[in-house]
């Protein structure tokens, strides 16, 4: 299967932002409604991806849509 590279961190977001608005509906259904795309892309960044190489896109989604809410919730009010 053919490796998909990217050319900065904006075209990587682009390629998330379905799994993104996917995880920020659940939140806001979960009454996290302050919660954003860009709030659970810089948790992901910062908390879960920092450090780690040769993520794929398709782990990077999962990570996405299988953390738990409300530990993506705390570690955005945390910062």
């Amino acid at each position: 299967m053919k490796e998909e590279r990217f050319t900065s961190l904006e075209e990587l977001y682009e390629r998330l932002k379905p799994a993104l608005s996917t995880k920020m509906r659940e939140m806001h259904r979960e009454k996290m409604r302050s919660v954003t795309e860009r709030d659970i892309w810089q948790y992901m960044c910062h908390h879960l991806w920092r450090g780690k190489n040769a993520l794929t896109l398709g782990e990077m989604v999962n990570d996405i849509l299988n953390t738990d809410s409300f530990t993506i919730y705390r570690g955005i009010r945390e910062d």
